[in-house]
C-alpha cells in the first residue's frame, strides 16, 4: 500500500506521519517512512535548493523540473523498491502537491504537470492520500511558532514567505483534486489538536488496511 499525506504548511504532516508509521509497524507491516522532497541524499540536495529562501527568485518552471527529478529519483531508490518487496509506504508530500503548489498556485499549466509525471515517473500514485486540510492562517501561524522555537530549521522557510494569497490557492487546489479523486483522498479537519487527528487517521487506516487485503500492491499502482 502506498500512503501519502498532504496539505499546506503547518497543516501537521510531519506530526502525523509519525503516529501512522507507529501504527503501521505496530500492527505488523512492514513500513518505509519518506518525504519529498528530500527522501534520498539526491533529494536532500535539490531539497536544500527548492525550500531555501535565497532561492525566491527561482523560476517556476525551473521549480517544477526540481521537483520533478527529486520524485523520480525517489521513485527508483525508494518507492518502486518498497513496492516490490511488497512492504506499506508512507510518504509526506507527493504529485498532488506539485498540482496544488506548481499548477494552482503558481499557474503552471496543468496539462504539463500532468505529462511529466506520467511519462518520467510512471504516473505513479497513491492507493490512499489523507489531506490535513486548515486554514492558511492558522497554518501559517503554527509553521511560524515551529521556526521561532528552532523545531524547524529557517533555511526551509521559502514557502512560509510566501504571500497569503498563494496560500489560498494551494488549498483551493488541494481541495478541488480531492473533489476530483473521492475514492483516493480522505480529508481531515487539521485545525483540531493533534491527538483528534490521529485518532481519525488510525480509524481510516484501519477500515482500508482491511479493505485492501492481499490485493497486489504493484498491479495497483501504475497507471498506463
Amino acid at each position: 500500500m502506498f500512503i501519502t499525506l498532504e496539505g499546506i504548511e503547518g497543516s501537521g504532516k510531519s506530526t502525523q506521519i509519525l503516529h501512522i508509521f507507529h501504527f503501521l509497524n505496530t500492527s505488523g507491516l512492514k513500513c518505509v517512512m519518506t518525504r519529498e522532497p528530500g527522501g534520498t541524499q539526491i533529494g536532500k540536495k535539490i531539497r536544500s535548493i527548492l525550500l531555501d529562501p535565497d532561492s525566491a527568485v527561482m523560476n517556476s518552471a525551473a521549480e517544477l523540473l526540481l521537483y520533478t527529478a527529486d520524485r523520480i529519483q525517489h521513485i527508483q531508490e525508494i518507492i518502486l523498491p518498497a513496492i516490490a518487496e511488497g512492504g506499506t509506504i508512507v510518504c509526506d508530500r507527493y504529485f498532488d502537491a506539485t498540482l496544488a503548489y506548481q499548477g494552482f498556485a503558481r499557474g503552471l499549466d496543468m496539462t504539463l504537470i500532468q505529462n511529466l509525471h506520467q511519462l518520467i515517473c510512471r504516473n505513479l500514485m497513491p492507493d490512499l492520500t489523507f489531506l490535513l486540510d486548515l486554514s492558511p492562517e492558522i497554518g501559517l501561524r503554527r509553521a511560524w511558532n515551529q521556526l521561532r522555537s528552532g523545531s524547524r530549521v529557517d533555511t526551509e522557510s521559502r514557502f512560509e514567505k510566501e504571500a497569503i494569497a498563494f496560500h489560498e490557492r494551494v488549498r483551493t487546489g488541494y481541495l478541488t483534486i480531492a473533489e476530483n479523486e473521492p475514492e483516493r483522498f480522505r480529508i481531515i479537519d487539521a485545525a483540531q489538536n493533534e491527538d483528534h487527528v490521529q485518532s481519525q487517521i488510525i480509524r481510516i487506516l484501519e477500515s482500508e488496511i482491511r479493505q485492501f487485503g492481499d490485493q497486489s500492491v504493484q498491479d495497483t499502482h501504475i497507471c498506463t
